[in-house]
């Protein structure tokens, strides 16, 4: 019912951007690469992704960016923004995301990560399985009322879209002519893949009081070439032109890709007819979360990052091992206090002058968790 009402405004014809996984296609997101990444690999996610993201052109551009983050912010598997620089930039969702929309402080790029684990006090909202998408419908429901309730609703664009697809069918023919590779990066082997074709389509919802209702997007029109197609990278390609970015695109994948800042360059003046409330959906699952179930891939990845975070990492055994033995519910725990952990040390690190070119590192805290929260632990 949520996204019944949502597509009053705009939906696209959009690709994920690699026919891979979750986090290859995370990646494009806001980098427009992988990286040579064809799949979920925990070693490289833990140590973290080294390319160059559309938030640092932000930065360096003077544009605000905010990530809000519900258990652990999945963007920290971008290396980058682990330095001590970004320290500011992350927030806590429940206490801040509200608080700053309503009083019209929110950043001129903002990111909202979902809450990924699935417990019976704090039920998943990342629509991943086995999660309740009745969780996810209240979250997406959650953000756009906000949104819609801020005194910053009418220079707002929010976009709503998947990392990959749900299936192993569509109609719709992948894109495999003329893709570029976005740095000539090949992947490994055994399939050596060179990231010229796209994957399968992917959701996606965008929302604005300045889009005309009911417009579907078939394609990018031939622009900025005429192969280009709508795919993850077309979210740092368009911020670089709604912005006026003076960096360069970030590859050569973003600068191909469609982009849709022309969606909200058609009205004269802002709609007025947008709903404040969005229905509420219908319960589906009947049970409550099992939370003492085993971690899946995608959350042991988490894990992973968390362990970094935490300085758990430098233990021999331990980053191969952390998510295999732990449920759900231990697993939300670990990952929110070393999220706590490493951003407190963050604090004090500032606090004394350390450069914020720098990465934390974190000892271990494994045999100290009672007192995990003791500041001078870290090391630039």
């Amino acid at each position: 019912m949520v996204y019944k009402q949502l597509i009053s405004y705009k939906i696209f014809r959009w690709f994920a951007s690699v026919p891979s996984s979750t986090q290859p296609n995370r990646l494009y997101v806001h980098s427009g690469t992988s990286a040579g990444a064809t799949s979920n690999i925990p070693a490289m996610l833990a140590k973290g992704y080294p390319q160059r993201t559309i938030f640092e052109n932000l930065d360096d551009a003077g544009i605000s960016f905010g990530i809000y983050y519900q258990n652990i912010p999945a963007t920290l598997f971008y290396r980058n923004l682990r330095k001590l620089k970004y320290w500011g930039k992350f927030h806590s969702y429940g206490s801040s995301f509200k608080s700053d929309a309503s009083k019209g402080k929110l950043p001129g790029y903002v990111v909202v990560e979902q809450r990924y684990t699935d417990t019976k006090s704090s039920p998943a909202n990342d629509d991943h399985p086995s999660h309740d998408v009745y969780q996810g419908q209240m979250f997406v429901k959650e953000v756009y009322e906000t949104l819609r309730a801020s005194p910053q609703w009418n220079q707002t664009l929010l976009i709503i879209t998947y990392d990959e697809h749900g299936g192993f069918f569509d109609h719709v023919p992948t894109p495999v002519i003329e893709v570029p590779s976005p740095d000539d990066i090949v992947g490994p082997e055994p399939f050596s893949f060179r990231f010229n074709r796209l994957g399968v389509r992917v959701p996606t919802i965008m929302v604005s009081p300045w889009i005309e209702k009911g417009t579907v997007v078939h394609g990018t029109n031939g622009l900025p070439y005429p192969t280009s197609e709508f795919e993850h990278s077309s979210i740092p390609a368009t911020v670089k032109k709604i912005f006026n970015l003076p960096s360069p695109f970030l590859t050569k994948r973003d600068e191909w890709a469609g982009t849709f800042e022309g969606i909200v360059e058609k009205r004269t003046e802002p709609r007025t007819d947008c709903p404040g409330i969005l229905p509420t959906p219908v319960r589906i699952r009947k049970t409550e979360a099992n939370e003492e179930a085993k971690l899946s891939e995608f959350q042991q990845e988490l894990l992973q990052l968390a362990s970094v975070l935490n300085g758990d990492n430098i233990l021999t055994s331990f980053p191969e091992k952390i998510g295999k033995q732990m449920s759900v519910k231990e697993g939300k725990e670990y990952m929110e206090e070393a999220v706590k952990r490493f951003f407190e040390a963050g604090r004090y690190a500032k606090r004394m002058g350390v450069d914020e070119e720098q990465i934390v590192q974190m000892r271990p805290s494994l045999t100290t968790r009672s007192s995990s929260s003791n500041i001078p632990d870290e090391k630039p």
